[in-house]
């Protein structure tokens, strides 16, 4: 043994960290190929040793040994390979190592690099992969520079650019545009084409191209006519690639229409302002002197502070910030008496609202009016100025037509008729540019507006309208304008008819281009021909063939030829940078594919480097480990099956001794027999061949074209097929492309009745050779374009025997069932028609009831044939096996196994969809769930489940609609989604069965049937055993009424008799057990029976194994009924059971204090079982313990009270309502209840408890603020201040934690601060025992809730509780209770100074004007003069704020209607108050200079 063998022997027993920092190279190198071997042989990714290792890559792949280095960097390749996202924290250490140290190696060394960075872009680590990047661009070594390039390149060609942000690309390129090297150069040349895939070409030129010089700008245009085409991602993160088996499936059976294809062919929508940074131009606003400019006397001056403003804002994206003032200044300035200084305002605007978008709403709104009155100008710059800012208003997003309603309708009722024309004009603008859904929600406003201004006297305004209602209907259709038109003159309405049609008729339609073209085909002139050909080849380019295909069946042979070459050209015209760019496949050894961003200039596909060395050893494919190409599945090689031309010459030429040499003139010869004779030998011939695989493709050309299937006898037809039967059986493979030289002509044979047994055999062989959904849909083709009824006859009736021979397994489904709709039972051949009915019979045998969904839309004769056809046929399901099998192994196959196509219907949930179900209007959210409906029965009520979750959690809340109309249509689409969705719904409604289940509580009859049916329909498609679960949950809410509970017991019996063993029925023990004492006799009676199915299903020794759940007369119940079915409890230890609890019992009584009543504890007792809100089961659980006093009043100090004394076995909401709806005594169990758990929620102050409470938390106030008048008055009557101390420190314990405090309404504040005062003022307290201690812990209350509650909320409170009453008799508007208020605004005003930041200054100061403004000018002369105690406060609030404001407090008055006449009384106060801090020089210096006046 050699020392190099010794000491790499010896390092082998050494930490992997001595080893893979060892000073001698041989054992660094050693160990990283051990590493290597570690991470391949691991196929867990949660793996310990794949955190504990990670770390070390930073130092190793920095090695300076060029060796090590390489197999280091095959460790790092496996290690990302085998870990998940986790991993992610290493990625900025390491990819900054490779950055450093391994991007200028060998080639082979930076392909590896791209490599794992292409593996941590896979596992989520963008950003630091961009990071990195932007360190190596940085990199002064060219060679450094292009792999870096590269990579970003095919990161973004094969992720795409959701995953790869191509901002931080953009960011990146200028630099690389005037790098020295033109390698680099032209490497970035080729990123910014990808870029333009992903982005389109607009957006990085306008972000590119003023960053870019002269040279480099026109190379780059003249590249830019080759990006043809749009991106699309080939590979997917990890976190994705799970799922893409499962999508690919789906894809696979829902088909692949040419929809799907254009989809994806089109650029992403990406919007140019997300890709580039707001820019702050207030602050450059400031340094630009706008403000003193705007109010100089010269109009040069003003016009040049605008223009200034214009300039700034015209950057594509501004950062948001307080526009107000500017707004108010435009205003201002619109009216100017200046035309240059008017016209630059306007054209500010525009720029304001395409920068900012949505946060210039509010400020469009403010200056649209104003907008709209200006277009009385006549003047050419000015109504041009008006037009583009109004319009770009509306582009913007700023106003929608729905927000500008009340604006036209006071604009087209405005004396001029110029602004009346013009408003319209921009609405058929808007409506032109606006989205069909928004238009069918708006044009009910806009139509009578229309209607109206069409007899206006001013013929502009009445063409106006015109086309604004010519607008609606190219939209929405004649429909909303029908009645309207109804109340015309006939002129109007001839007119209006005209204009309509005009606009909805304008732009063809492809079927109708289609039409129309194929008319002018036959044309005399050649001119017409010719632009009729071009036209139909324009329309195939952009939609596909599809539309054309019936069209083309009416053509001749010749027409057809010549339009299939056009059409062939121009869809196959210029290759598209697509195509060009390659795609990331997986080579299929598992190398990577190096891909150059500069090789695809000038079109040119990419120069592939040779992919990665691979190491020796099986292909591991587990769950751990993931490949690094974008699928996991085996790569299938593709056939090429179109048969190329090919002349007898050539075939005789090819197949040289197989023939002699007059086979050819004997098979042409013009006597049948000598024919017959020659093939009959030929047949023979090839029989005897024992190699026939490498012939097979030329011998069957042969027989095609001699003697070919154009052979008019019979007898040489039948040995023609039986030569290539036998050819097809006995071969190794058959190439598809044999098929589809035969399938024609045996397609033709089979309408021969002569030699049709012979071709339905060949047929079959064919199927069973390549698999018979290849043969049906080159049978589709043919069979739809034969002249011969027949073939189509027939043809379908020998699909009818494949689908019986072969099942349904290899077919899409599909095409199958479209091509029977489209073709079969659309023929005028009565035998056409009875062979689709029999195709469409036999395919339910196999997919059962579910295809009649698919053929809702067939004629009703057809319907109830196809009906009886599917009875004679009764669904088989897994009995219905097929009789042969498929040889080959590429074969399609169905992506559910045989079932039903589903279709993908997450296109059709727009956000526009999901937004209707919140809407405020009850029509609106109807309308949605409609189209819920619709769209389920579009996609013939079979869809996947992708991209359904958002639409499940939409649906959930209108479960809790106010509507009951809207809940069952809710529940009616919930239950069509489930049928039509089928096992996958389970997953992708995220648990909304418990809240379908808490319908059935309902007290209306019709909902709860509606409930159950949509159980009905969930369990059909899953398991009962899911469902449990939630029903058991539901079964112990208390808000299930007991019609709700007895008809729930009804349908878990049907449900249960059906089955003979269901252990999980034993979770419904416990709530059946407890409904068998319920008061409700319905209740009862079918608890019993659902009781005594569950001792079916479960078994009695299951159901006594579990019954020690169940206490009380449940338990007494349930031995009794056990005890029929044969079960002794004693035999389950229930005796012993009773004497430990005697046992405890007497315990009990024994420690108990003198007074209190002695109870037997159960196993309930002494296992508490807390639980939170929202988890009715887990809820508040308790024993019930009755001692005969409660902590409280032993105490006899209401601070040390806890109410832990009595506690009912009752949950938090059902706490919450005894405490709002039940008696005194019930009221105190759930005070009890709630006590305890806000308790727990202070212990634990961000634990997930405080979270449910939170939610909770306004109720709860409003629950115990509406008790004060009864508490108070029961606590009075019964001389006892025991009820009060409950309410007051169930409150005192909820203002103890903030966040509940601020979770507080403040109408809630209000109610709960009123009650308090007027409570604290009544003078029958004090003659309560215990009264002081009353008195001083209601004191404590308010002082607590000062403190906690929201700082606003109570700023509005006391200052709405200090109003002018509205009725004079109000006892609560008395000098002590005003008192009060004052009290307390005090005390928070003393310390505005340190909360001022916590406080919404505009809200308070709505307030106060509300409370100014009701007492009226005369009212606050009167009561100054009177020295009022809560004026005098209000102004000291007003005076606090101001002085902490400064003259910035004008900016807080967005509340305030600041131009209403006359003025507000708060701007006098306001003022006044500026002029005393000022001259007194105490005012916060926080306002803006400028800022003094107080705008328009």
């Amino acid at each position: 043994m050699s020392e190099d063998e010794k000491l790499l022997k010896e390092a082998k027993k050494l930490p992997w960290e001595d080893r893979l920092l060892h000073k001698n190279w041989k054992v660094r190198n050693d160990a990283n190929i051990d590493l290597t071997a570690l991470w391949d042989s691991i196929t867990d990714p949660k793996d310990p040793r794949i955190r504990q290792l990670g770390h070390f890559f930073k130092k190793t792949i920095a090695d300076s040994n060029a060796a090590v280095q390489d197999k280091a960097l095959d460790a790092l390749i496996a290690y990302l390979k085998a870990a998940d996202a986790d991993v992610g924290r290493y990625a900025k250490e390491v990819c900054d190592a490779i950055v450093a140290k391994c991007l200028t190696g060998r080639p082979k060394t930076v392909e590896k690099v791209q490599m794992v960075f292409m593996l941590w872009v896979e596992l989520e680590a963008v950003d630091a992969f961009l990071d990195s990047m932007e360190k190596a661009i940085k990199n002064k070594a060219a060679k450094a520079v292009v792999p870096a390039i590269d990579v970003m390149f095919q990161a973004l060609s094969e992720f795409g650019s959701k995953i790869v942000p191509p901002k931080r690309i953009l960011k990146m390129l200028p630099e690389l545009f005037d790098h020295q090297d033109q390698n680099v150069r032209a490497s970035s040349k080729g990123l910014t084409l990808e870029l333009c895939r992903w982005i389109g070409k607009e957006p990085v030129k306008s972000i590119l191209f003023e960053k870019m010089r002269e040279t480099m700008k026109k190379e780059l245009v003249a590249e830019l006519a080759n990006v043809k085409g749009a991106g699309k991602p080939t590979r997917k993160i990890r976190s994705e690639q799970d799922k893409e088996t499962e999508k690919e499936v789906g894809f696979e059976a829902s088909g692949s229409g040419p929809s799907e294809e254009s989809a994806a062919e089109t650029p992403q929508d990406i919007d140019e302002y997300e890709l580039v940074d707001p820019i702050d131009i207030l602050t450059l606003l400031e340094k630009s002197g706008f403000w003193k400019g705007v109010k100089a006397t010269k109009w040069s001056e003003r016009k040049d502070a605008v223009a200034e403003l214009t300039k700034l804002a015209s950057t594509k994206r501004i950062a948001p910030g307080d526009f107000t003032e500017i707004c108010r200044t435009l205003k201002k300035l619109i009216n100017d008496v200046n035309i240059a200084v008017a016209v630059e305002a306007v054209q500010a605007i525009g720029n304001l609202a395409l920068g900012l978008r949505n946060h210039f709403s509010a400020s469009s709104r403010f200056l649209l009016p104003v907008l709209l009155e200006k277009l009385k100008e006549k003047k050419p710059t000015m109504a041009e100025a008006l037009t583009n800012t109004l319009q770009a208003i509306h582009k913007a997003g700023c106003v929608t037509l729905a927000d500008i309603v009340e604006d036209v309708k006071v604009a087209v009722k405005n004396k001029v008729p110029l602004v009346r024309s013009l408003t319209l004009n921009w609405v058929t603008h808007c409506i032109d540019t606006s989205k069909k859904a928004v238009i069918l929600k708006v044009h009910k406003d806009y139509v009578p507006i229309c209607m109206e201004c069409l007899s206006d006297g001013t013929p502009e305004v009445r063409e106006a309208a015109f086309s604004v209602l010519a607008a609606i209907a190219k939209l929405v259709g004649m429909r909303p304008l029908e009645k309207s038109l109804d109340k015309l003159d006939e002129v109007r309405k001839k007119k209006l008819s005209e204009m309509i049609g005009d606009s909805v008729s304008g732009a063809p339609t492809v079927a109708g281009s289609g039409g129309t073209s194929k008319e002018c085909l036959n044309d005399g002139t050649p001119e017409v021909r010719e632009a009729a050909f071009s036209v139909l080849a324009a329309i195939a380019k952009l939609v596909g063939m599809r539309p054309l295909e019936k069209s083309l069946d009416k053509l001749d042979e010749v027409r057809k030829k010549k339009l299939s070459e056009m059409i062939g050209d121009s869809v196959s015209g210029a290759p598209t940078v697509a195509g060009s760019g390659g795609t990331s496949t997986e080579a299929l050894d598992g190398g990577f594919i190096r891909k150059s961003a500069a090789s695809t200039l000038g079109g040119k596909k990419p120069v592939t480097a040779a992919p990665a060395a691979k190491k020796a050893g099986p292909v591991k494919m587990t769950a751990g480990k993931k490949a690094i190409g974008p699928s996991q599945n085996k790569q299938v090689e593709f056939e090429d099956v179109e048969p190329a031309e090919m002349t007898l010459e050539e075939i005789v030429s090819r197949l040289g001794s197989l023939i002699q040499e007059d086979t050819i003139t004997r098979l042409k010869s013009t006597t049948w027999k000598e024919r017959l004779e020659e093939i009959i030998s030929f047949k023979e011939k090839v029989e005897s061949l024992q190699e026939l695989d490498q012939s097979i493709e030329i011998i069957i050309r042969l027989l095609c074209v001699v003697p070919g299937w154009s052979e008019k006898n019979v007898q040489v037809q039948q040995q023609v097929i039986e030569v290539v039967s036998h050819i097809a059986s006995t071969a190794t493979k058959f190439p598809k492309i044999c098929v589809v030289l035969c399938i024609g002509g045996i397609c033709e044979r089979v309408a021969d009745i002569k030699t049709r047994a012979q071709a339905m055999k060949c047929l079959t062989t064919f199927s069973e050779v390549v698999g018979p959904g290849f043969v049906f849909e080159r049978m589709f083709k043919i069979m739809k374009e034969h002249k011969n009824p027949k073939v189509l006859s027939e043809g379908l009736l020998w699909m009818v025997s494949a689908v019986e021979d072969f099942g349904v397994t290899h077919l899409k489904l599909k095409d199958v069932i479209n091509f029977c709709k489209d073709t079969g039972l659309q023929s005028s051949a009565v035998a056409t028609r009875n062979a689709t009915i029999k195709l469409i019979g036999v395919l339910h045998k196999f997919v059962g009831p579910n295809i009649k969904a698919f053929l809702s839309d067939v004629k009703p004769a057809l319907l109830s044939a196809l009906e009886g056809e599917c009875e004679k046929n009764p669904f088989e399901g897994a009995a219905a096996a097929p009789k042969k099998t498929v040889k080959a192994s590429d074969s399609i196959a169905s992506a559910s196994g045989g079932g039903l196509p589903r279709e993908d219907i997450s296109g059709k949930i727009t956000p526009a969809l999901l937004k209707g179900f919140e809407s405020s209007d009850w029509k609106i959210r109807l309308e949605s769930i409609e189209a819920v409906n619709k769209i389920v029965e579009e996609a013939n009520k079979h869809i996947q489940p992708t991209g359904t979750v958002e639409l499940f959690r939409a649906l959930r809340g209108r479960l809790y609609d106010s509507n009951k109309n809207l809940i069952m249509a809710t529940l009616s689409s919930i239950s069509a989604l489930a049928s039509a969705m089928g096992p996958a719904i389970e997953k992708s409604s995220k648990g909304i069965l418990s809240d379908i289940v808490k319908c059935i509580g309902d007290n209306k009859k019709h909902m709860r049937e509606c409930t159950l049916a949509t159980l009905d329909s969930w369990v059909a498609v899953t398991h009962l055993e899911k469902m449990v679960p939630h029903i058991a949950a539901s079964l112990t809410d208390a808000k299930l009424g007991a019609e709700g509970r007895k008809d729930l017991f009804d349908w878990l019996s049907k449900q249960l008799a059906g089955l003979a063993d269901f252990p999980d029925a034993i979770q419904l023990l416990r709530p059946v057990s407890i409904a068998m004492t319920d008061k409700s006799a319905d209740v009862r009676k079918a608890a019993e029976v659902c009781f005594r199915d569950i001792v079916r299903v479960c078994g009695p020794e299951t159901v006594m194994k579990n019954v020690r759940d169940t206490q009380g007369p449940a338990l007494a119940i349930v031995l009794e009924r056990l005890k029929l079915h044969g079960v002794n409890p004693e035999t389950f230890g229930t005796g012993q059971t009773g004497k430990t609890s005697s046992k405890s019992g007497k315990s009990n009584v024994n420690r108990a204090k003198p007074g209190s009543r002695p109870v037997s504890p159960t196993p309930e007792m002494e296992k508490r079982k807390d639980g939170k809100p929202g988890e009715p089961r887990a809820a508040v659980r308790r024993s019930v313990m009755e001692n005969g006093s409660d902590i409280a009043e032993q105490s006899g100090e209401v601070s040390q009270f806890s109410p832990g004394g009595i506690i009912g076995p009752i949950g938090w909401y059902e706490a919450l309502d005894y405490i709002a709806n039940g008696s005194p005594e019930q009221s105190i169990e759930g005070m009890k209840a709630v006590y305890n758990e806000l308790t727990k929620a202070i212990d634990k102050p961000e634990g997930i408890l405080i979270d449910d409470l939170v939610t909770d938390a306004d109720r709860l106030v409003a629950c115990l603020s509406t008790m004060f008048a009864k508490t108070f008055d029961f606590s009075v009557m019964s001389a006892s201040s025991r009820f009060c101390k409950y309410v007051l420190n169930t409150l005192m314990q909820a203002f103890q934690i903030k966040r509940l405090a601020h979770a507080v309404k403040e109408r809630t504040l209000e109610n709960l601060i009123r009650e308090l005062f007027l409570w604290f003022l009544d003078e029958r307290i004090p003659r309560m025992d215990d009264g002081s201690k009353i008195l001083k812990a209601s004191n404590s209350l308010i002082l607590k809730i000062l403190e906690k509650a929201e700082r606003t909320s109570s700023f509005v409170v006391l200052i709405s509780l200090l109003s002018p009453p509205s009725n004079t008799s109000f006892a609560t508007r008395n000098m002590k209770f005003l008192d009060l208020v004052v009290k307390c605004l005090i005390k928070i005003t003393k310390i505005l100074e340190s909360t001022i930041n916590e406080v919404d200054i505009d809200r308070i100061l709505q307030s106060i004007h509300v409370y100014l403004q009701e007492l009226g000018v005369e009212e606050i002369k009167r009561r100054a003069g009177a020295d009022d105690m809560p004026l005098r406060m209000v102004k000291t609030v007003l005076h606090e704020l101001v002085k902490l404001n400064g003259t910035a407090i004008k900016g807080h008055l967005s509340m305030v209607p600041t131009d209403m006449e006359p003025q507000p009384i708060i701007l006098a106060y306001i003022d006044l108050n500026l002029q005393m801090l000022d001259g007194a020089r105490i005012m916060t210096p926080t306002g803006r200079a400028g800022q003094t006046n107080w705008g328009d």
